[in-house]
C-alpha cells in the first residue's frame, strides 16, 4: 500500500512539474515578444 501511494505521488509530483515547467517558457516566450 505505501509502495502504491509513492508511486501515485510520484506521478503526481512529475504531472505537477512538468506544468510549472511549461507555465514558466509560456512566460519567458511571453515576454520576449513583448520586448
Amino acid at each position: 500500500m505505501s509502495e502504491y501511494e509513492g508511486e501515485y505521488g510520484g506521478r503526481r509530483n512529475s504531472n505537477f512539474a512538468l506544468i510549472v515547467v511549461l507555465f514558466i517558457l509560456l512566460i519567458i516566450v511571453g515576454a520576449s515578444f513583448l520586448y
